[in-house]
């Protein structure tokens, strides 16, 4: 395995620093305390190639795999966790569903849409009171002639209000089956189908957070995604490859909160020099230092696996485990070193101390993940 940084690497990293420069960082803070998500952010990442990065180009996307796809949720978290989310949910759910077990109709129809986010997406699995415990979904699809006819709630949903179109999967079956549930597609303005409350979170504020609520909302049989029955299944690998994009996404807040953390250090000074000078400080930045580069390892680790159409659950689960924790423990750490300046909004260390939490529990908790790693090794 080769961890230098590609030329396509090279070059995204690039692209996104500069962008960010005039587009995200001026406005960041005001985003998070509006809680406002900045869709024509979000629609000028899709004309940089950055809302279908793996797409394939015959579907509008940039075509490119995963190790180019962790840079730049990498790169743009440092600017904005919350910027980081909604990019990394809109490529990895909505779009990676659809990409993964969407019909060639399906695909030509949506997938250029999403990969230039002249729509955006969001997906719908959790619900109020079924977390980790999808199979007790309670929202419903039944058949009626050549419609299904959805009614439900989802909540915890990224982009639940703002989004153009939207994977849902849902009970067609039995409670508790896991082959009793069914993807469907649905775009905005069908009848029956709103965004409802907005979450007032902690952190990541600048990604939206909302109900997805279903009132007899038809929809026609050709929207079904894949076989019906089979959408916990399906549900479950694109997780699978969700997870590498949180584990990125936790990366970036890491590096960030270390990068921040260590030129803080050699520019503070107390008695009468920088406070890198003190092992209190500099072990703190040297087991940063380490982790860093193993939760690195892990997260390319399980993108190759996936670049190469292998099985990543445990490998994904491992990366967005390992990687998750360490942005929260870095983003502490970062907070006390730069002392009581990082407890004020005037350093971004604060805010990365806020977004980090959310990376243990999207997408599966860490919980959930020893859970699935365990259970990978007993095979």
């Amino acid at each position: 395995m080769d961890f230098e940084l590609n030329e396509n690497q090279t070059m995204i990293a690039s692209m996104i620093k500069d962008f960010g420069e005039k587009e995200i960082t001026p406005f960041r803070n005001k985003w998070d305390d509006d809680q406002t998500f900045p869709v024509d952010v979000m629609k000028k990442l899709g004309e940089l190639g950055l809302m279908g990065v793996v797409v394939p180009q015959e579907y509008g996307g940039s075509g490119f795999g995963y190790d180019e796809y962790i840079t730049a949720i990498m790169e743009l978290t440092k600017l904005d966790p919350g910027v980081g989310l909604s990019m990394a949910a809109h490529n990895s759910l909505c779009t990676g569903h659809i990409l993964q077990f969407g019909n060639e109709a399906q695909k030509k129809k949506w997938l250029p849409k999403l990969a230039t986010a002249e729509w955006i997406g969001s997906w719908g699995l959790t619900e109020p009171n079924t977390g980790s415990d999808a199979g007790n979904m309670k929202t419903t699809a039944k058949k009626d002639g050549n419609e299904w006819v959805i009614n439900g709630t989802k909540n915890w949903i990224t982009h639940g209000k703002s989004s153009d179109i939207t994977v849902v999967i849902v009970r067609t079956g039995e409670v508790g089956d896991s082959h009793g549930m069914t993807a469907f597609v649905v775009e905005r303005g069908t009848p029956g189908f709103k965004g409802g409350k907005k979450e007032d979170k902690l952190g990541m504020r600048s990604s939206e957070t909302a109900e997805m609520i279903f009132e007899d909302c038809r929809i026609p049989e050709e929207n079904v995604l894949g076989e019906v029955g089979q959408g916990f299944i399906q549900s479950m690998k694109v997780l699978d490859g969700g997870r590498i994009s949180i584990a990125a996404l936790s990366l970036g807040i890491a590096e960030g909160a270390f990068e921040a953390a260590l030129k803080y250090s050699q520019e503070r000074e107390q008695f009468n020099q920088p406070i890198f000078n003190f092992q209190g400080i500099s072990f703190k930045l040297s087991d940063m230092a380490t982790k860093l580069e193993a939760a690195k390892l892990l997260t390319f680790r399980a993108a190759e696996l996936k670049n190469n159409g292998k099985s990543v659950t445990k490998e994904s689960a491992m990366a967005k485990y390992y990687a998750s924790e360490c942005a929260v423990e870095f983003s502490n750490e970062a907070v006390q070193i730069f002392g009581g300046y990082g407890y004020t909004k005037d350093y971004p260390v604060e805010k990365y101390y806020r977004d980090s939490k959310l990376c243990t529990i999207g997408e599966g908790t860490s919980e959930i993940q020893k859970l699935v790693i365990s259970r990978s090794i007993l095979k």
